[in-house]
């Protein structure tokens, strides 16, 4: 493999890539990554939206995505940013140095501050005057709905509904788009998509953003924004909405408030990064929001995603090993496992340069399933959480029809998702059945399960004890 061609692509994530209690261990032990990232955000986002980021995120129970959406949406979209700031700089303090930067959406204003196009304080200002204006423009209560279908697809769909404000937002894979537009059409868009037989997943995005809507906010945008001092860019910044390298010559004021209006092709962007070279594709954010899109669009691909587990220190050690050789110096990239988080929306990008040197990448060995072994219940068992919570996911997605992804370890089954708990009541029985676990517990309350991370919690329990007591469940 060309060593000169192999590219690592740093991936920041927009809208979706929050998880609670990211990096609150590091924040408690006052690791200056973190710490000192997220007092940056604090002081800018006081004084400019009067919010205060850490002491929402870093409480002894932080608020679930749903929650911080529906009671703080500006404090969710500061959050995405400091966690991705913050992941950036401890990679790169262990030596990681990522050949090139993609941002998917508000992902971009993070792309770029770490690329140093702007330092952290001008670059949190911009996310700051970008929430203030949209929330000013939108008022029309627009909002973000995923589909399980292709980019072709989707637009007929729209083309069917005939709106002029309901527009294609994203094309993330072959087969996820995103639609954007005001609620009357979403709504609209969503009861025919099922009638097709479409999945459908409404987004926690709290505006419609990639829209004609809001034309009026970009026009502001790009004028609050225009002072802020811009630098040169210390590692090359690729944008999917652009479909282009940024240039030390754009005026960013106004490729940013563009953002607001134009759609993202974040499919073709990571085949055109690979085609100039790219193979290995690293998480800077919570989750793998975008890693997972690389995997779909890439097969094969490997990708690096250290916020994705329970394990913070942990997973970033991976992340770490996986980038470097022990002497420091760039080494082959293995894929982390990691249990996937909801895909968030992306359009077409251009040719591309060939920038920095690289990584060369080899290929991990494949996990093998998790199976209960019969006839060893009384001696406990190592379990793969993370490994147990794909097959979870699988057993979930496929009984329900959803994306894998809306599976998070936080996402609400009934409440988000409408497993009520005759649904769960079948789905537990079935986990029973496929890791050879029986029947769960007499006197088990469905509703103790509430979450998606709780269920396999309790699957796990039953895989290292060696089986679930016989019994009913209770709802």
């Amino acid at each position: 493999m060309n060593r000169n061609l192999d590219l690592t692509v740093a991936l920041f994530p927009g809208q979706g890539a929050y998880r609670a209690g990211a990096l609150a261990g590091l924040w408690e032990r006052g690791v200056s990554a973190v710490r000192d990232t997220f007092e940056v955000v604090d002081e800018v986002a006081k004084e400019r939206l009067g919010k205060e980021v850490s002491s929402v995120l870093f409480q002894p129970s932080p608020p679930s995505p749903a929650v911080l959406l529906q009671q703080s949406p500006d404090t969710l979209q500061l959050a995405i940013f400091a966690t991705s700031v913050a992941t950036h700089r401890l990679l790169t303090g262990n030596g990681v140095r990522p050949s090139l930067h993609m941002g998917h959406s508000l992902g971009e204003v993070a792309a770029l501050a770490c690329a140093g196009a702007y330092d952290l304080a001008d670059a949190t200002a911009v996310l700051c005057e970008r929430i203030s204006v949209v929330r000013a423009h939108d008022r029309r209560g627009g909002s973000m709905l995923a589909l399980r279908c292709g980019l072709e697809r989707a637009e007929r769909l729209v083309a069917l509904i005939d709106h002029a404000n309901l527009v294609v937002a994203v094309d993330n894979a072959v087969d996820q788009t995103v639609l954007s537009g005001p609620a009357d059409a979403i709504h609209t868009a969503e009861a025919i998509a099922r009638h097709l037989g479409i999945t459908t997943v409404p987004l926690r995005s709290p505006h419609p953003f990639h829209n004609p809507l809001l034309a009026g906010a970009r026009r502001e945008l790009a004028s609050r924004i225009a002072s802020f001092e811009r630098h040169e860019l210390t590692v090359p910044v690729y944008s999917p909405i652009l479909g282009r390298f940024y240039r030390d010559g754009d005026d960013l004021a106004e490729l940013l408030a563009l953002h607001l209006v134009s759609p993202i092709a974040f499919r073709t962007s990571l085949t055109s990064l690979h085609a100039a070279g790219a193979r290995a594709f690293v998480e800077m954010g919570a989750g793998r929001v975008l890693t997972s899109l690389a995997e779909a669009a890439l097969p094969g691909a490997h990708t690096v995603a250290p916020l994705a587990g329970h394990d913070d220190e942990a997973g970033l050690a991976a992340a770490a090993k996986a980038l470097l050789d022990p002497l420091g110096a760039p080494a082959a990239v293995r894929s982390v496992a990691a249990p996937a988080v909801v895909r968030e929306p992306v359009p077409a990008p251009a040719v591309v340069r060939e920038p920095g040197p690289v990584s060369a990448v080899v290929r991990e060995p494949v996990a093998q399933p998790v199976q209960a072994a019969p006839g060893t219940a009384s001696e406990p068992v190592d379990v793969d959480r993370d490994q147990l919570a794909g097959q979870v996911r699988t057993l979930y997605a496929e009984a329900m029809e959803y994306p894998h992804e809306v599976f998070t370890d936080d996402v609400l089954l009934e409440a988000d998702l409408g497993v009520d708990s005759v649904k769960q009541t079948e789905l537990l029985s079935r986990l029973g059945d496929r890791f050879g676990l029986g029947a769960p517990p007499s006197g088990l309350r469905v509703a103790d399960y509430d979450t998606f991370g709780k269920v396999v919690d309790f699957v796990a329990a039953g895989v290292a004890g060696g089986g679930f007591a016989e019994g009913e469940v209770t709802r």
